[in-house]
């Protein structure tokens, strides 16, 4: 049996929180340390200095040798520098120490990360500045435990070289124009509007003595080559189905780990895939989620090596079946409480979630290519448009009942629109349930849930902060326009009135509650003018817009470099995905299976001889041989094709490079994969040089 967990001790255990502060800070320091918190005012070096020794007796306590600044570099993952506590004295022993000033900031070589050309590599200054509203943690790595700091990275002259820094100045953004709307409707307490995330993760766990006999898996990720076994998720079995005790046993281990750090995750299930999982967390604010968020997937990967599996966060591991994505629930909060998404009990009536409604329906309507790149990474290229992945296509879901007040305000239609009703079940012993305000649609990437917006084309892999930067932004763009157009007026009530009505009939285009996979949305999204951008590298370019260059640089949250360097960033990326992939594509093709059937044509050829000399009937075999020779040869043709195309993608750079990548490597992949997979399902199963996906999905 499992020892028991006594969940409320162990909580946080593992954060320099709030509970640690007030226990270790005098009340000067934990109140001046608080107020920076808040107001961003810079800390005083005494308050830096009394934190950073706090902080530190208490890593040391819990067994810790080392500090590091984590940071989020533009690869897309985490980042860290170790350095000990020791310090040498001048008598041979040493002192634990950590200063002030080496909380605050440190100096990794900024030339090493992706950086689209900020940095050269001669120019390798780069520093980490503490992100002060994100707690300190203790990772545990089996024998080492590690104080890690959250930490922003920009270069030399400010350059945000990371994604935690555009992300926070876009919660500032945000907050500042959210908070001119709260003072237009009497709101005079509000400081500060909080965007919070909630962001759920799907992942998939497979045995690891089986995914280390699969070179595609080791190298990128995902499966380059496999036929889908006799059953897959049709049966729809697996979906919120009881879980495997290995995988429990795994989920058991994994929550104790987040709740050591204090990461409210929640909920946990069978997704709809064979051996697909998902997370869920509590709310947080933007950043800390972001931050909460790239440890949950670190320490999801870490402890399935502990169980003998591995935690796979691609978004399409397997063709044919559900790929994973995040699901980002944004909302936007006043630091007195209230969700400013809130519809309350009589949405037609609430002026102020009426215009935050309008706002969103027009940061959506008019920056829709921008969400789309901030959830644009390889990997989702695969998964984006069916299987319970959201179109490509930006829409919105509102629900019947806010559909219908928003029908209500374009016509002026003053009378109210029915609140949600009593749903009966037609079982007298079980009680009345009131129903939702909005049913869910799975196939919508941008969907009203209550009182948030659910975002759910993010990428299972990828880091949340591009999404939430852009949320943040864009919104902020419109609130501000807002606010400037209803600050003036004379008659504030009927310059709203205006303003709801022209802006949600302006984009009441955006609005679709039916199902994004049919090819009737397709023709219906072109023919309300919403762009449906299907790659990468379409997307990419939406970064350096003339419009979206002006609306990040109005609200401080890029420059127009930052914009292209994470364009060229992004570029890269794209090509050297794609460019692993192929060459892994050859390895495999090339050394293990092309061999391996040649073996079988021996084989199946030697059989013909053997039978047809016993005077017997070799047409089967013969049948056989002719249908693997020829796939055989249709592989051998599309290898050699495949090789052709990856050198001269090596030659090129930037955007012609991933663009050739996409129109011409892929394809070319495509093909190869296409009789390989035929070959996996007529050859002798003894032959084929690696796992089946039926021994992926279904051997844990």
């Amino acid at each position: 049996m499992s020892e028991i967990v006594n969940i409320p001790e162990i909580y946080g255990s593992y954060v320099f929180g709030e509970k640690e502060m007030r226990a270790r800070l005098s009340k000067e320091v934990y109140r001046s340390l608080k107020r920076s918190m808040m107001t961003g005012e810079e800390l005083e070096p005494v308050v830096a200095d009394a934190t950073a020794c706090a902080m530190k007796e208490w890593a040391i306590e819990k067994g810790a040798t080392h500090f590091t600044h984590w940071f989020q570099p533009l690869t897309g993952t985490t980042a860290e520098k170790h350095d000990s506590f020791i310090s040498p004295q001048g008598d041979g022993s040493v002192i634990m120490e950590l200063r002030g000033k080496e909380l605050i900031r440190g100096e990794p070589d900024a030339s090493s990360f992706p950086s689209g050309g900020i940095r050269a590599t001669f120019e390798a200054r780069g520093y980490t500045v503490w992100d002060i509203t994100s707690p300190a943690f203790l990772y545990d790595n089996g024998n080492t435990k590690t104080l890690c700091i959250p930490t922003a990275f920009c270069g030399y002259n400010g350059e945000a070289l990371d994604k935690k820094t555009p992300l926070l100045r876009s919660m500032e953004a945000v907050s500042k124009q959210a908070v001119r709307i709260c003072r237009l409707f009497g709101d005079t307490q509000t400081q500060k509007v909080i965007s919070s995330v909630g962001p759920e993760q799907e992942y998939f766990i497979v045995d690891r003595a089986t995914y280390q006999r699969r070179k595609d898996l080791i190298f990128t990720g995902r499966t380059l080559f496999g036929a889908m076994p006799p059953k897959g998720q049709e049966m729809e079995d697996h979906y919120f189905g009881a879980i495997k005790e290995r995988v429990s046993n795994y989920m058991r281990d994994l929550d104790v780990e987040l709740w050591k750090l204090g990461i409210p995750v929640k909920t946990e299930h069978n997704e709809a895939a064979p051996a697909q999982h998902e997370l869920a967390p509590i709310y947080n604010t933007a950043n800390v989620a972001t931050d909460e968020n790239m440890l949950v997937m670190n320490v999801m990967k870490k402890v399935a090596l502990r169980h003998g599996l591995v935690c796979l966060l691609h978004e399409k591991p397997f063709a044919g079946v559900n790929g994973s994505g995040k699901h980002d629930n944004w909302s936007l909060s006043t630091d007195t409480g209230r969700n400013l998404l809130e519809p309350g009990k009589d949405p037609q009536q609430n002026v102020q979630f009426l215009l935050m409604l309008a706002a969103v329906m027009k940061a959506v309507d008019d920056y829709s290519g921008l969400l789309r790149v901030s959830a644009a990474n390889p990997g989702n290229d695969h998964r984006l448009g069916a299987n319970e992945a959201p179109p490509a296509i930006i829409s919105m879901f509102l629900g019947d009942q806010l559909t219908a007040v928003v029908e209500h305000i374009i016509a002026g239609n003053e009378e109210s629109v029915p609140s949600t009703s009593i749903m009966r079940v037609g079982v007298s012993t079980l009680p009345f349930i009131r129903r939702d305000a909005t049913d869910r649609n799975r196939t919508s990437p941008f969907a009203f849930t209550g009182n948030k917006f659910e975002f759910r084309m993010v990428p299972s892999s990828g880091c949340i902060a591009d999404a939430n930067t852009v949320l943040n932004t864009i919104t902020a763009d419109v609130l501000a326009q807002f606010a400037d157009e209803l600050e003036g007026a004379q008659d504030l009530r009927e310059a709203l009135r205006t303003l709801i009505r022209r802006e949600m009939k302006a984009h009441q285009r955006i609005i679709f509650n039916g199902n994004g996979y049919t090819d009737e949305w397709l023709a219906e999204a072109a023919r309300r003018g919403l762009p449906n951008i299907a790659s990468m590298v379409d997307a990419i370019p939406e970064l350096v817009k003339p419009d979206a260059v002006a609306l990040f640089e109005r609200h401080g949250v890029y420059t127009e470099k930052e914009l292209r360097a994470r364009a060229d960033v992004s570029y890269e990326l794209y090509s050297k995905t794609i460019n692993i992939e192929a060459l892994t594509m050859i390895d495999m093709a090339g050394k293990d299976i092309i061999p391996a059937v040649v073996r079988y044509t021996t084989e199946l050829a030697a059989s013909v001889a053997a039978v047809e000399t016993a005077g017997g009937d070799a047409s089967v075999q013969k049948e056989l041989l002719t249908r693997v020779s020829v796939l055989l040869a249709q592989a051998h043709r599309a290898l050699d094709a495949l090789r052709e195309c990856q050198r001269k993608a090596a030659g090129m750079t930037g955007a012609k490079q991933a663009h050739y990548f996409h129109e011409t490597v892929c394809p070319a992949m495509d093909v190869l994969r296409a009789p390989v997979d035929h070959l996996e399902m007529i050859c002798d199963s003894t032959i084929w040089p690696m796992p089946t996906y039926g021994d992926l999905l279904y051997n844990v």
